[in-house]
């Protein structure tokens, strides 16, 4: 079977599953409502920086995409369905191709439009503490927030194909983020900067102030995702449906 068909079949399982329409507008709302009343809050700290101000609501939103990465293929494995959908496409890593591709085409909708009402609802808070952003800078905040958020879902993506299940990608990586990156982050040093969430999010910094700038900071988020992926299709290929 060519791969069109195979990626037309796939991403119709992403719009009839009515709980993947739930996520991706949960990215959308938990975003731009989050970005919003940061907008409002104080900017006297000395470490203020608007444009992260601004986008500061893709930390909460990332959980939801996690989740529609997680449950985009987590489905498959609900009543034996990956056995026919394998079936129907016996070449797996064509079949897995197209899966992530039905992932990270609305993820990186959902991420760019999410990125933009968000900016634009904060900068309405923020007022003259967002003046010194440059459109270069609102531009670069934008795009690398949908790419980041398209990564993260394919991560979860990769993630739940070794795992086999959608509830221990979310008990892995939910607590992963919330506790590593927020807790332990702060104590252990510079080697955190290189965790996938951490360096993803560092194209949302105006001034970044650390080892990796905006966009390496999103080649190590590709890299991390790049491997959950891998080690995905190796699982995929190696064990019976």
């Amino acid at each position: 079977m060519q791969f069109t068909p195979v990626l037309r079949s796939e991403a119709l399982k992403v719009r009839t599953l009515r709980s993947l329409y739930g996520t991706l507008l949960a990215v959308f709302a938990v975003t731009t409502a989050f970005s919003a009343l940061a907008g409002v809050s104080d900017t006297s700290d000395p470490d203020f920086d608007p444009l992260f101000m601004a986008l500061s609501g893709v930390m909460p939103g990332q959980i939801a995409a996690i989740a529609f990465g997680a449950v985009a293929v987590s489905s498959e494995y609900h009543g034996n369905g990956i056995r026919l959908s394998l079936a129907a496409v016996p070449r797996r890593g064509r079949w897995f191709a197209a899966k992530l591709v039905a992932i990270a085409v609305p993820s990186l909708a959902v991420g760019l439009v999410s990125a933009l009402a968000a900016l634009l609802a904060a900068r309405a808070g923020l007022g003259t503490a967002a003046s010194g952003l440059t459109a270069g800078e609102q531009v670069r905040g934008v795009v690398g927030c949908g790419v980041y958020v398209m990564l993260m879902a394919l991560f979860a993506a990769g993630l739940t194909v070794v795992f086999r299940s959608g509830v221990a990608t979310l008990s892995t990586l939910i607590p992963f983020i919330l506790v590593v990156s927020f807790v332990i982050g702060d104590v252990a040093g510079g080697a955190t900067d290189f965790l996938p969430d951490r360096a993803g999010q560092v194209v949302l910094y105006q001034t970044p102030d650390g080892t990796l700038g905006p966009w390496t900071g999103l080649a190590v988020t590709g890299l991390w995702t790049a491997a959950a992926v891998l080690a995905g299709a190796w699982r995929l290929s190696r064990r019976d449906a």
